[in-house]
């Protein structure tokens, strides 16, 4: 697994250039979604990390 969706804020981060702000440590585990590639993350409806990934289309 290389991303890790935040369904509560459904954002979805890059483990592997997590900064700071990206807080995955805070991410109740009830929340946590997995992903091997961004294209699943984002056919599930997650939205990119500002932090981590760029492009966010929030």
């Amino acid at each position: 697994m290389k991303y890790l969706g935040n369904k509560n804020t459904m954002e979805v981060h890059d483990i592997d250039n997590e900064k700071k702000q990206c807080q995955l440590n805070e991410i109740k585990e009830e929340h946590k979604e997995g992903f091997y590639t961004l294209q699943q993350a984002h056919a599930a409806g997650f939205d990119n990390c500002h932090w981590c990934i760029g492009n966010s289309k929030r």
